[in-house]
């Protein structure tokens, strides 16, 4: 599913226009992105987690060439989902 998808079902299902379906979508969103970008978790009830870990810079070697790269340490997004997502999923 896209987002223009999500937004079409957001607007179906909520009865909304397709202007206040992609506001609504998008403030969802900016407002994830937001709270992540504080290092802090998003909890969605039955959905899942959203959380931020931080990974530690390191070197790697490229199997094809043999060359060493060095990676930065950075943080990156995760998701864990719920259990209701799992079982929907395992139907």
């Amino acid at each position: 599913m896209t987002k223009r998808e999500l937004i079409e079902q957001v607007a179906r299902k909520a009865h909304l226009t397709k202007r206040a379906a992609v506001e609504a979508v998008e403030v969802f969103l900016d407002e994830v992105g937001r709270v992540l970008s504080k290092g802090e978790k998003v909890v969605l009830s039955g959905f899942g987690t959203f959380r931020v870990i931080s990974m530690k810079g390191k070197t790697v070697k490229i199997p094809k060439t043999d060359k060493l790269v060095t990676i930065k340490s950075h943080r990156s997004p995760r998701f864990t989902p719920g259990k209701k997502l799992k079982r929907q999923v395992l139907r």
